[in-house]
């Protein structure tokens, strides 16, 4: 990551809203900036494979969910944040991962400038790739800054997203056993 670039880009920022970016309190925001990117960007540098390598051998293939994974994320299209949970069920073919790594790969794209609708295809997509499960679902449940703060302003309005894969395609009855799971808390 460039951080004197951010930095810049930051400055430029300001003066082009009409600040003035050597008042004390403006004096360190494009650092401070610079190291928050480090940080809710670091996405990039990353890979969701790595996290989806360790696994387990398991003697049924039943269902495993992991929900409520909360996540930060930034739409592409302002760079304002969207963030929400993610739901994932897979199926496994005779292994797993651990619980910590599902959450890690949701966090992996998380941490890019995204649209969620991409975001929910990449998490299924690596999990197809890498685990090779006989299919997964993902939920991703999200408020858009974007659509709250400015342009629209509905505060509380959420976009919902699923991708099916494997054998969740057009399976209603798996489907709908996790939706009914989603329920129970």
């Amino acid at each position: 990551m460039d951080k004197e670039k951010i930095m810049e880009g930051v400055k430029l920022i300001l003066e082009g809203i009409g600040e003035d970016p050597t008042r004390e309190g403006l004096l360190e925001t494009p650092d401070r900036i610079a190291r928050m990117y480090e940080e809710l960007a670091g996405g990039y540098t990353d890979s969701a494979a790595d996290h989806l390598r360790k696994r387990f051998h398991v003697d049924n293939n039943d269902m495993v969910i992991e929900k409520d994974i909360h996540f930060y994320s930034f739409c592409e299209h302002h760079m304002l944040p969207f963030y929400g949970t993610a739901a994932i069920a897979y199926i496994p073919n005779g292994e797993v991962v651990g619980l910590s790594k599902i959450a890690r790969t949701v966090e992996v794209f998380a941490k890019r400038l995204q649209l969620q609708e991409r975001l929910t295809a990449q998490i299924a997509d690596v999990f197809m790739e890498e685990l090779k499960p006989q299919g997964v679902m993902v939920l991703i449940e999200a408020e858009h800054m974007c659509m709250t703060m400015r342009g629209i302003k509905k505060p509380g309005t959420k976009t919902v997203t699923v991708v099916t894969r494997g054998v969740f395609d057009e399976n209603d009855q798996l489907q709908n056993k996790f939706f009914r799971m989603l329920e129970h808390h």
